[in-house]
């Protein structure tokens, strides 16, 4: 476990970040900056107890333990010092950090900012080359706190993401934070960049609402370029079929299909041996089996039954059909690629463990001749 001889690890070695950003977003974008081997000092809130997620524990975990699971999750390779930022000692010791640091990173609300010294204009003061990236939840009303499943409502996912109107369901991650972290971190690798050949800082920020909306891509020229508004749909999707539709098998297994084009819905056909499906005119097209999705799948479910799940995939996997089991998590994260995945950390004496946050990997080839670099990445 950890990221032991990965190249990535050194290339921010030489980089210091600061993090003040609290749950999840923000200290997504400082651990991305950890595993890439920058030096992040964590600043948690003294009077409060450090970050609250410190406290959002299951009921599996102890309670008096200093982190929880969901802490550790996005806070690997940080150095953790709780400050209180209205008091003069705390905050001249965090501007001697602001004068040396190349990034900030902070998700506090305007009012919050003001009293803590964390607005941009007195921090350039400090450092004019600071690259400080900032998480704010709306554009247009700064001083409203956003929480992703409230996000997540507001923006249209909730709408899609329940099987009917009356079950609406909530992605089961924090997916809109995630996606602003995500674009956080490239603004600011784009400042870094930028500060690196002019000398310049920048002030880096990304809201919450905008991010999600980003996240809705097909869906969203689905409604701008046609006028279909999604409504719920499961595992489904609302352009292919069968994609999303869920089998159920003989040993009560899952799998999900994926089927993408006429002819792997004709490969389809042959393993399950429905020779009937695969020639009939409802299902000749992919927009004929969007039509009439219900159908095939009433059609595809008893041949599935047929067969145990390792079977079925075995055979669907061959003749070139997309599927996969559906999985558990204890199943997910006990894949060998899951494993070199998980980072293992002792946090204020506690071990902590998480999936890494950067699924890249990346080859640096030497200067010179081409022949020095190596056959092919990651070799």
């Amino acid at each position: 476990m950890g990221l032991k001889g990965d190249e990535n690890t050194s290339v921010l070695r030489d980089v210091l970040v600061l993090e003040t950003a609290s749950v999840l977003a923000g200290p997504a974008v400082g651990m991305f900056f950890a595993e890439a081997g920058a030096r992040v000092v964590k600043v948690e809130n003294r009077r409060s107890g450090g970050d609250i997620t410190r406290q959002w524990k299951l009921p599996e975990e102890d309670p008096a333990s200093p982190v929880s699971a969901y802490f550790s999750s996005v806070n690997f390779g940080k150095e953790h010092r709780l400050m209180d930022l209205q008091e003069a000692g705390d905050r001249a010791a965090f501007d001697a950090l602001v004068a040396q640091a190349d990034v900030l990173i902070t998700n506090h609300l305007p009012r919050h900012a003001a009293k803590l010294g964390l607005l941009p204009e007195r921090l350039r003061t400090i450092n004019p080359t600071l690259v400080h990236g900032h998480i704010r939840g709306y554009p247009d009303d700064p001083d409203r706190a956003a929480y992703d499943v409230v996000l997540q409502a507001e923006t249209g996912y909730i709408s899609m993401t329940g099987t009917d109107p009356l079950h609406p369901a909530k992605l089961p991650v924090a997916m809109i934070d995630l996606l602003a972290a995500h674009h956080l971190k490239e603004g600011l690798l784009l400042a870094l960049l930028h500060c690196g050949r002019t000398g310049e800082g920048a002030y880096v920020e990304v809201s919450l609402e905008e991010a999600a909306l980003t996240g809705l891509v097909n869906q969203a020229s689905n409604w701008l370029m046609t006028g279909h508004v999604a409504g719920p749909m499961g595992t489904l999707h609302p352009n292919i079929a069968p994609y999303g539709e869920v089998l159920r098998c003989a040993d009560g297994e899952a799998l999900v299909l994926a089927v993408g084009s006429d002819a792997q819905f004709r490969k389809l056909c042959e393993v399950l041996d429905l020779p009937g499906t695969a020639s009939s005119a409802r299902y000749a097209t992919n927009a004929d089996r969007v039509r009439n999705r219900s159908d095939l799948a009433v059609d595809l479910d008893p041949a599935a039954r047929l067969w145990a799940r390792p079977e079925l995939l075995a055979r669907l996997r061959a003749a070139g059909v997309p599927a996969g089991a559906v999985a558990t998590m204890d199943q997910a994260l006990g894949t060998p690629v899951a494993q070199r995945m998980t980072l293992e950390e002792t946090i204020e004496g506690m071990r902590t463990l998480r999936i890494r946050g950067n699924a890249f990997r990346s080859t640096y080839f030497p200067r010179g001749n081409p022949s020095e670099a190596p056959d092919k990445p990651g070799t």
